[in-house]
Order: structure tokens, then C-alpha cells, then sequence
């Protein structure tokens, strides 16, 4: 088993930023694509990120191109997403979620976190 644990979440003023940390540990050599989701209120969760295990692959959701970065450190076993130029709608509960094919999806995510909460004033 893989467990994740995320941290860096927080209340933060619309335009601000945050570093959001994602640490894997267990079976850690299983995992590869790795990616950030996120749960606003009352809404379905949504794909924001992912990476593939060289970092030399991502991709975003329309919604946060430019604005947000997923990064990894694969000898801490730590995935980042850097969410900057925050606006209210990114108010929600963020995920790490891992996989061990080295792709990057929306779908089909084997290990889950239990999220951090960012909440975004206007």
C-alpha cells in the first residue's frame, strides 16, 4: 500500500499564493504518474494536475494553466503544486492522488490522500 499525506493548505486573500506538499510513503516504488485534484463545495471532484515520474511530463486543467505548478522530488518521495494568482473559485479540497502506470490521466487513480483545504477570500 501507498498512503499520502498533503499539507500546505490554508485561507489565503484572492490573488495570493500557496505551496501545497504531497508526501508518499509504503510501497513508494510502486508509484509513478502522480497528480493533484481538487472538491469544491457542492461540486464533483476535478482533475488540476499531474506528472509523470521524470517531471519531463505534465499537464493542467484549462482552468489553472498558468497559474499553478506541479513539481516532484522523487528522492523525498514529495509531489508540489504551487497555486499562485489564487481567485475564489479554487476554493476547495485539494488531493494527491498516485498510480503506478507513468501516464498522466483524470481517471483511475489507485491511492488517494486525505486532502487539504484551501479557501480563497475575495
Amino acid at each position: 500500500q501507498v498512503q499520502l499525506v498533503e499539507s500546505g493548505g490554508g485561507l489565503v486573500q484572492a490573488g495570493g499564493s500557496l505551496s501545497l506538499s504531497c508526501a508518499a510513503s509504503g510501497r513508494t516504488r510502486s508509484v509513478n504518474g502522480m497528480g493533484w485534484f481538487r472538491q469544491a463545495p457542492g461540486k464533483e471532484r476535478e482533475f488540476v494536475a499531474g506528472i509523470t515520474w521524470s517531471g519531463r511530463s505534465t499537464n493542467y486543467a484549462d482552468s489553472v494553466k498558468g497559474r499553478f505548478s506541479i513539481g516532484r522530488d522523487n528522492s523525498k518521495n514529495t509531489v508540489y503544486l504551487q497555486v499562485k494568482s489564487l481567485r475564489p473559485e479554487d476554493t476547495g479540497i485539494y488531493y494527491c492522488a498516485a498510480r503506478e502506470d507513468d501516464i498522466i490521466v483524470a481517471i483511475d487513480y489507485k491511492y488517494w490522500g486525505q486532502g487539504t483545504q484551501v479557501t480563497v477570500s475575495s
